[in-house]
């Protein structure tokens, strides 16, 4: 996997401009979740990920994608630094390429947030 910073760009924090890479890609989306509070979902839809992801033989810095859907911008906002927290401790220090998208409506009523993510295993990972 390479990470691709063009020069003369600000360096991203918590995120990747780009990435380059060859291997088994891997598609996530949906999974099940109880908690009510925002963080608590994010952290959800994050441990969902990872177990998804570990059923195909990948883990965490093998993701190079993960696009978030808020209902709420303000309260996503708000709640960065629960989001950081847990995110670090699920992910560590690896950050893919993202993008949060504020939605105006979600299928489940009580969703707060949805996350898709990508994944590009590498074959001597596999």
């Amino acid at each position: 996997m390479q990470i691709l910073q063009p020069p003369g760009w600000a360096r991203p924090k918590g995120f990747s401009n780009g990435i380059s890479c060859k291997g088994r890609l891997v598609f996530i989306g949906g999974g099940e979740w109880i908690a009510q509070s925002f963080p608590g979902q994010f952290r959800q839809a994050l441990k969902n990920i990872l177990e998804i992801l570990a059923q195909a033989g990948g883990k965490p810095e093998h993701l190079v994608r993960l696009t978030w859907y808020v209902l709420d911008r303000k309260e996503y906002l708000a709640s960065l630094k629960e989001l950081g927290a847990a995110y670090r401790e699920l992910m560590g220090r690896h950050y893919p390429t993202m993008a949060v998208v504020q939605v105006s409506g979600l299928v489940e009523d009580a969703a707060r947030l949805e996350i898709e993510a990508t994944a590009v295993i590498p074959e001597e990972a596999a």
